[in-house]
């Protein structure tokens, strides 16, 4: 009697189900396009590329540029979790993050910052015009923010809040974070 050997590893069976029906060429590794083809916003426009990307780095331990089964239910869980928090800012139920809504979420998170930059990550993501963010876009807008924060914190090592870098330093600090 031949053994066989679920190729997905021991993920949940709707984990790896998902999985299999994104993996399209059965590498047991998906991409950002196929990630994109499993992820949906409220209003069943797939995400973004450019957050599937994110996705990806952020849990692609062996920076393959893919994620396998088990990354795979850690990205799942993972916008699972953001899904809940973005309910939870979404007081109108219209499937969308707008600015107010946004700078109430930023604030719980703890982020100090003023309603006027609230808006402008509104207008940064807005993808289709409506002065709010779809899911996708206020994940990316978070983490990437809370990157940046990251990377902030480092150089500020008073913890003062300013900090005073060259030209290129700032330009490193931004796109060493613009590319995860």
């Amino acid at each position: 009697m031949a053994h066989f050997q679920n190729p997905y590893g021991q993920a949940n069976p709707q984990i790896q189900a998902m999985f299999a029906a994104v993996d399209k060429d059965r590498s047991g590794q998906i991409t950002a396009k196929e990630l994109q083809a499993a992820l949906i916003n409220s209003n069943w426009s797939q995400f973004n590329e450019e957050t599937c990307r994110l996705m990806i780095s952020m849990f692609d331990q062996d920076n393959s540029g893919t994620i396998n089964v088990q990354e795979f239910e850690q990205v799942y869980n993972y916008i699972d979790q953001w899904r809940k928090c973005f309910q939870g800012f979404d007081q109108d139920n219209s499937g969308k993050i707008s600015a107010d809504e946004l700078h109430q979420a930023l604030q719980s998170f703890g982020y100090r910052l003023s309603p006027q930059f609230s808006q402008m990550l509104v207008q940064k993501f807005d993808r289709v015009g409506r002065s709010s963010v779809e899911f996708d876009a206020f994940i990316q807008a978070c983490v990437m923010l809370k990157c940046l924060t990251d990377s902030f914190r480092v150089k500020d090592v008073n913890q003062t809040g300013t900090i005073q870098i060259g030209y290129e330093e700032f330009l490193e600090l931004v796109f060493s974070n613009a590319i995860h």
